[in-house]
């Protein structure tokens, strides 16, 4: 199965200030899933993205559609690609981790290229506690017709991100109350053993400025949206560190 790559989009033009402009549509979840559906009823492999700023509920919204979609869908997060704590330290990154430029993109654009090719083939995953990678962690069968990744910048244009659109056929962006974001975000954080200082810190200092990078790129979503019958899980649990 290979589905051809969806359209170009413009490339976002930088400023000082978000270009958040396009107001959000309260999309039921089944609609959602409908929609997901849709996406692969012509047979062939489709790749969905949904993007949105840490904390906006990526991955609950992608474990809620896997739930209702069963066999027919696989999730691939961007955040498997992740550069290793080690390598981060080298290049002097590591207290930025989850930036734009914290990431192997030529690896994810890579698994994306493969993943429309319709092979079987092996993803990495993160793992939260580890705060590492995991490689070939994710098996992709040749028989999944619809892959849905998730990740802060599938709608960036800076650092190589800007190849990723083209490599998926629709991107959902999920807006969120930037204070219910923070709460989130802190939350996820304690209960991963962090102090509440550090979590605190972190979220204003590392999670609010990727969140402005993010916001950028809502614009060029196919949908922008809240879904407001979304499971309450807070951060879900495949979201990593910049999720």
């Amino acid at each position: 199965m290979c589905g051809a790559a969806r359209k170009d989009h413009t490339a976002v033009t930088h400023t000082s200030e978000p270009d958040a402009t396009t107001p959000a549509a309260a999309v039921r979840l089944d609609a959602l899933v409908d929609r997901a559906r849709a996406l692969v009823a012509g047979g062939e492999r489709r790749v969905l993205g949904i993007a949105g700023t840490p904390g906006a509920g990526k991955s609950t919204v992608s474990d809620a559609l896997l739930d209702a979609l069963g066999d027919d869908a696989i999730l691939v997060g961007m955040d498997g690609f992740h550069l290793a704590n080690e390598e981060l330290v080298r290049l002097g990154r590591r207290e930025r981790k989850g930036a734009p430029d914290t990431f192997d993109v030529d690896g994810y654009v890579a698994l994306l290229d493969r993943i429309r090719a319709g092979h079987t083939v092996y993803a990495p995953r993160f793992d939260r506690d580890l705060e590492e990678s995991i490689g070939s962690a994710i098996l992709i069968r040749a028989d999944i017709p619809l892959v849905i990744t998730e990740g802060n910048y599938l709608l960036h244009d800076e650092f190589g991100w800007d190849a990723v659109a083209s490599r998926l056929d629709e991107i959902w962006f999920l807006d969120v109350d930037a204070e219910e974001r923070r709460d989130r975000l802190v939350t996820r954080r304690l209960s991963h053993g962090h102090p509440h200082d550090e979590a605190v810190a972190w979220v204003r200092d590392v999670d609010e400025a990727n969140a402005v990078i993010v916001e950028r790129g809502r614009d060029r979503a196919d949908l922008v949206i809240t879904v407001p019958d979304a499971p309450s899980r807070g951060v879900g649990h495949h979201e990593g560190a910049s999720s």
